[in-house]
């Protein structure tokens, strides 16, 4: 019999390493070496991928690594019985709401080299010198020289052994025990607690609190038979806790008193300066959002605005840089723990099931150049640390930039959307070391991931494909969707695609070892971990709809919601009658069905009149877009079209036509507008299908009715009106356009017919 195989043997140690004194120990001929894995490297025989993000900047499709003749596990994906369509369940109250108040030990970074794992933690324990390079080709950080010298060889100098595993850990214990980050992802889920989060009535208690900056905000925190937690004589478990209300920060606060790691305080306020006053370390709108981000609940704030936009992506950059460099700490730590173990208790579970572990998803790269130039800031200090191919980066993801007209000039937001690079479909991988940040990772490599909405739709793929890959999605720990209001005008579909993903079970392993993976990542219940965090400039029921029923945070969730006192009818300042007409729809779906058979039956007749002419319809649906163009054409009536897909050429003469009388009705898109914001000629008659999701697209539309746009030839100033089509299920954007409190008298009264007068004094 061979000598017993141990944890240490097999993890640490490669097929000759010296002891301490300087004796090489036999491994012995009557066993094979286990071939060893890590969730950031592959070691041994076991071949690595290679990375073809170095080459061409972007994630690649891996091939399956097991055998031929081994046939791939069947993904399981969960089906989901949401339909498309957004849950409305109650729009008024919600309305009214507002007014209430297996296998080795892993490291941190990616390197081609047989030693990442020994050089990494060296790295923490050693911390040289790294000098700052942007050259796509310099070798620095993880990628030194040295990556060929063992751990083992690191380990034998006690002045880092003694330092990292012998520190002071009645410390780290009792500061665990305050850490937001530990006490959410060390713990397992009581049978009751995981019961109520799977029952379809979900179990919540609702709190209102009002805070000065954010105003409204409505706490959701799931609940359950507290009996349950009791423990037994048997039972010594600990368990997950319950989400309770955080409390909120207070402003003279240091860095540490709020778990911020210390690589990170020491950066906070020199990367914060542009924004805050003094030496307080946050805004006052920064202290209330990170107080409820680091408790670890998920967070809908639909009150983003390009006043607040570098605010909140500071908060949230924060967040994400501190709970890697977290788990990082933790598994570097446990890793020189298990040096002396003879194997991995439940306690050095410490990872999931693959490495990616935050996502961020924005719309356009210029957005993705901002967060990774905040990451930097928060990360290394002025002209310290190192960041690779950071050339690279700011090439693919800085220029072409739009030339916007200096005459007739876009409006102001318009600008300031589009400023920058507008490219939509992208994707990141960044690996984060403690003294280095390397760009351009392999997905399976990465820490963070930074995508836009269609760059991980080209991912992941449809079903029946045969090159697709969602496995890197099992583990997001913090999902943080940014201006996800664009993603509504660029494709929604591709986020409900995404969330339709999260989580599954993994099709490969990815040399993910098991024996580290925590238990609840295990047993597939991540989604009761992940912390989500959706930022939008409007409120719109999808985006509820996805808060409401994508997100199952056993922590608890927050939405801010405020009454909205003026709406954007404030601001049309032309004297013009605007009607508003309401229909009655049973549910979402019909609503559809029930709004097309108004508008042909109630709205077109009298529009088809002769002195009705040049009446632009306002859809905000391609869809809807679709099926009235259909019936225009098979009823022949005149008319012209511009759609998202429409030609520069079609556009010009469409508006042409329009403008001279030649067409009775102009069929005009949201999306179109949102892209072009071309100024249309020639309103007299204005109908908003559904009302816009951007209120200030109604304003915006109504003020083109000015006189100076007019022909006079055709029609009178005397003869012009706007109308608008709704539902119950329209009461967030009709409270947008009119305010909160007369959109809830407008859908509770017994009048289908409201009318209000602009422009007049």
């Amino acid at each position: 019999m061979g000598r017993k195989l141990k944890y240490k043997d097999v993890v640490k140690k490669g097929p000759s390493i010296s002891n301490k004194k300087g004796k090489k120990r036999n491994q012995g001929n009557n066993f094979n070496k286990k071939k060893t894995y890590s969730l950031y490297k592959i070691k041994g025989n076991f071949k690595r991928k290679s990375n073809h993000n170095e080459e061409e900047g972007e994630f690649k499709k891996f091939k399956n690594d097991q055998p031929p003749s081994h046939s791939p596990q069947q993904v399981i994906e969960e089906s989901s019985d949401d339909s498309d369509v957004a849950e409305f369940e109650d729009p008024i109250k919600q309305l009214r709401e507002t007014f209430t108040g297996k296998i080795v030990d892993s490291v941190i970074s990616e390197s081609d080299s047989n030693s990442e794992i020994e050089n990494n933690e060296n790295e923490d324990l050693a911390e040289p010198e790294v000098s700052e390079s942007e050259d796509d080709n310099s070798v620095s950080g993880d990628e030194s020289d040295n990556e060929n010298i063992s751990f083992k060889e690191e380990l034998k100098n006690s002045e880092f052994t003694e330092e990292l595993v012998n520190q002071n850990e009645e410390d780290i214990i009792f500061d665990d025990l305050k850490d937001p980050f530990v006490n959410h992802t060390n713990y397992e889920l009581h049978t009751t607690l995981l019961e109520s989060l799977q029952s379809p009535s979900n179990l919540t208690e609702s709190i209102s609190k009002y805070w000065t900056h954010l105003g409204n905000v409505i706490f959701q925190i799931p609940k359950c038979n507290n009996e349950g937690f009791l423990k037994t004589k048997l039972d010594n478990t600990t368990y997950a806790k319950l989400g309770q209300v955080p409390k909120k920060i207070d402003k003279n606060s240091k860095p540490g008193d709020i778990f911020i790691k210390s690589q990170i305080s020491k950066n906070i306020i020199n990367a914060n300066r542009s924004l805050i006053k003094g030496e307080t370390i946050f805004t006052s709108l920064q202290q209330e959002l990170f107080s409820i981000i680091n408790n670890y609940q998920d967070l809908y704030y639909p009150y983003r605005t390009f006043d607040n936009a570098n605010e909140i992506r500071f908060v949230y950059s924060l967040h994400a840089v501190n709970h890697v460099l977290k788990t990082r700490i933790k598994v570097v730590h446990h890793n020189a723990k298990l040096s002396k173990k003879d194997d991995v208790p439940d306690e050095f579970r410490d990872q999931g099931l693959v490495r990616p572990k935050v996502l961020i998803v924005v719309p356009f790269k210029s957005s993705a150049l901002n967060i990774v130039n905040t990451i930097i800031d928060l990360m290394f200090a002025e002209d310290k640390g190192n960041v690779i191919k950071k050339n690279r980066f700011i090439e693919d993801y800085s220029g072409n930039e739009l030339s916007f007209p200096k005459k007739n000039p876009k409006p102001e937001d318009y600008e300031k959307t589009f400023c920058g690079n507008t490219g939509d479909d992208f994707k990141i991988g960044i690996s984060v070391t403690k003294k280095s940040l390397k760009l351009y990772a392999d997905f399976y490599s990465s820490d963070i991931l930074i995508a836009s909405p269609l760059g991980l739709r080209t991912v992941i793929g449809a079903e029946g494909e045969p090159e697709r890959d969602f496995d890197f999605l099992t583990s997001i720990e913090l999902l943080i969707l940014d201006q996800t209001d664009i993603f509504f005008m660029q494709n929604w579909d591709h986020i409900m695609h995404l969330f339709n993903h999260m989580h599954l079970k993994p099709k490969n392993l990815h040399g993910t070892d098991v024996s580290r993976v925590r238990q609840w990542c295990l047993n597939l219940w991540a989604k009761y971990y992940r912390q989500t965090l959706i930022f939008s400039s409007v409120v719109l029921p999808e985006i509820n709809s996805i808060f409401n029923k994508k997100c199952f945070n056993y922590a608890g969730k927050a939405r801010v919601s405020n009454p909205v006192q003026a709406g954007s009818i404030n601001q049309v300042f032309i004297q013009l009658p605007h009607l508003f007409q309401r229909f009655e729809a049973n549910s979402p779906t019909d609503a559809i069905e029930a709004r097309f058979n108004f508008f042909i039956n109630r709205i077109l007749p009298q529009q088809r009149d002769s002195l009705m002419k040049q009446t632009l319809i306002y859809i905000p649906s391609y869809y809807d877009f679709v099926r009235l163009r259909n019936y225009f054409k098979k009823e022949d009536i005149s008319f012209v079209q511009i759609c998202e897909y429409s030609k520069e050429g079609k556009v010009a003469r469409a508006r042409d036509m329009f403008y001279h009388g030649d067409a009775h009705f102009l069929l005009y898109t949201e999306r179109h507008h949102f892209y072009n914001r071309i100024r249309v000629k020639g309103i007299r008659h204005l109908i908003f299908y559904q009302p816009p999701n951007f209120p200030h697209f109604y304003y915006e539309m109504s003020n083109l009715m000015q006189e100076i746009n007019m022909n006079k030839k055709v029609g009178t100033m005397t003869n012009m009106t706007v109308s608008v089509i709704y539902t119950k299920y329209d009461a967030l954007q009709l409270a947008s356009i009119v305010g909160s409190e007369s959109a809830a008298k407008m859908l509770q009264s017994d009048r289908k017919v409201h009318m209000v007068v602009t422009g007049s004094d």
